[in-house]
């Protein structure tokens, strides 16, 4: 594009009113072409730092399939990014800042979205209404009100939108998540998840100007107009509310995911509660969200409960852990093992099938692109919705919580084994890190009632405030898609 033309687009995008009947006028049910077995998929990726470079290699290489856009505000990206378009696929992609100057090429077939999380669902809505397809990263949503909207874009526009939470596309976890759901090893009672990464100290880093190089304005988006930082604009982001949901809806999406894929029909809970905080051996640094969570999750016969421990993998810490664990009426099942609750010999599961479009994450969503068949998407967006909606549920609770010393216990929530033995995990793996439990407080988060139908918490104003956020125009997703 002609630095006169960037102007004028730049001009015309630039007020709210220009920018929706730019793609809602676009868009219809019928728009985008429908591509044939032989016809070359165009995919658009945005955002292509860290996770961006991995969705290059999952496009570019396959067969009929064209990286024809470079989406990034940072446009010092853009040289290594597309030597490697062009060392995979053998094309040499355009490369943009912003999202809409792709959107506007009725030659896009897809966009393929591992920008920061709080552009994911504007992203996906403004892409299904340009009618185009969406691979999204996850989580799908930076607050459960986006979710629901990528829900309503998807089916409004009759789009596949897929999302990037892996294990929906690997037959074995399939097949483990049949055997769970056929109960042949027991009735579910609980189905637990683990985010066990290192996620210690990021400290802090001065505000300055943005380099050059990085439009600010694009990249912050949906978030409020706020000062650049070193830590902001790294993957650090994923520790400050206005564009990350902390490392329970960063890797703890993936368990999340599993964990609610094995409580059979289940999509939203009754009521949730957390509890946590940011706790650091060597005092306060930048980041905002908890890097140790415990959330609750009530479905009536069955819970769901979520480890978040951010402080592992170092010496007279833990280990690392990031797995599933479902406890049924007659044992457990972890990997691909049965241990009977009377104590005898694991065995291995077996019983359960499954259908997953083949191909891996990137391979299956091509696949879905060209088949047009709804059944042929590993993780659709409503799958994807209550995943991550259960990451933005606890992220509430936490936020409305009140800050109590360790020795208050949650037996009073809940007279669960598993919840108290979790609650005894983070005090055991605070002491050691030599975080002394008598000097410190924990965040217990206020429990709360939802109702699924209406994704709305039952008589809590402030929690329902929190469903979605203020934005910034013209970067607003939209009430009605």
């Amino acid at each position: 594009m002609s630095q006169l033309n960037r102007r004028k687009f730049l001009k015309r995008s630039a007020a709210a009113s220009a920018v929706f009947p730019l793609f809602t006028v676009a868009g219809t049910k019928s728009s985008g072409k429908v591509v044939g077995a032989n016809d070359t998929v165009r995919v658009g990726v945005a955002g292509i730092n860290g996770r961006g470079t991995s969705h290059i290699s999952g496009f570019a290489p396959q067969k009929n399939v064209e990286v024809s856009y470079l989406i990034d505000p940072d446009s010092s990206l853009f040289d290594s990014r597309s030597k490697r378009v062009r060392d995979a696929g053998g094309n040499t992609p355009k490369c943009v800042q912003d999202i809409r100057e792709a959107l506007e090429d009725k030659n896009l077939d897809a966009v393929s979205v591992a920008t920061c999380n709080h552009w994911h669902s504007l992203i996906t809505v403004w892409a299904c209404q340009a009618g185009k397809d969406v691979y999204v990263e996850k989580p799908i949503s930076h607050n459960v009100f986006e979710g629901r909207q990528c829900v309503e874009a998807a089916r409004k526009y009759n789009r596949i939108v897929q999302h990037g939470t892996q294990q929906r596309s690997d037959q074995k976890r399939a097949e483990q998540i049949a055997t769970i759901q056929s109960e042949k090893y027991g009735k579910l009672l609980v189905s637990k998840g683990y985010c066990c990464k290192p996620r210690w100290s990021i400290g802090s880093k001065a505000v300055s100007k943005p380099p050059a190089h990085l439009d600010w304005n694009v990249w912050l988006g949906p978030a409020p107009m706020q000062p650049f930082h070193g830590n902001l604009h790294t993957y650090n982001w994923h520790w400050f509310w206005d564009t990350g949901n902390g490392d329970t809806g960063n890797q703890g999406v993936h368990e999340m995911d599993v964990a609610l894929w094995a409580i059979k029909g289940a999509t939203l809970p009754r009521k949730v509660w957390s509890l946590g905080g940011r706790f650091l051996p060597d005092g306060k640094d930048q980041g905002e969200t908890p890097n140790m969570q415990l959330a609750v999750y009530d479905y009536g016969e069955t819970l769901l409960v979520f480890e978040t421990r951010g402080l592992v993998e170092k010496a007279g810490s833990p280990p690392r852990n990031v797995s599933n664990e479902f406890y049924t009426s007659e044992g457990m099942i972890k990997g691909w093992n049965f241990y009977p609750k009377n104590g005898g010999k694991p065995e291995p599961i077996s019983g359960g099938s499954a259908k997953v479009t083949p191909g891996g994450p990137f391979g299956s969503f091509i696949a879905a692109v060209r088949s047009r068949r709804p059944e042929d998407v590993n993780c659709n967006a409503e799958v994807a919705h209550y995943s991550a909606a259960l990451c933005h549920l606890a992220n509430i609770s936490h936020r409305l919580g009140k800050e109590v010393p360790f020795s208050t216990n949650v037996k009073s929530r809940s007279d669960n084994q598993q919840v108290n033995d979790a609650f005894d995990m983070v005090a055991d793996n605070l002491q050691a890190v030599k975080i002394r439990l008598e000097d410190t407080k924990y965040t217990l988060g206020r429990e709360l009632k939802f109702d699924a139908k209406t994704e709305q918490f039952v008589n809590d104003t402030q929690a329902n405030q929190l469903l979605t956020r203020p934005y910034r125009k013209p970067f607003v997703v939209p009430e009605q898609v």
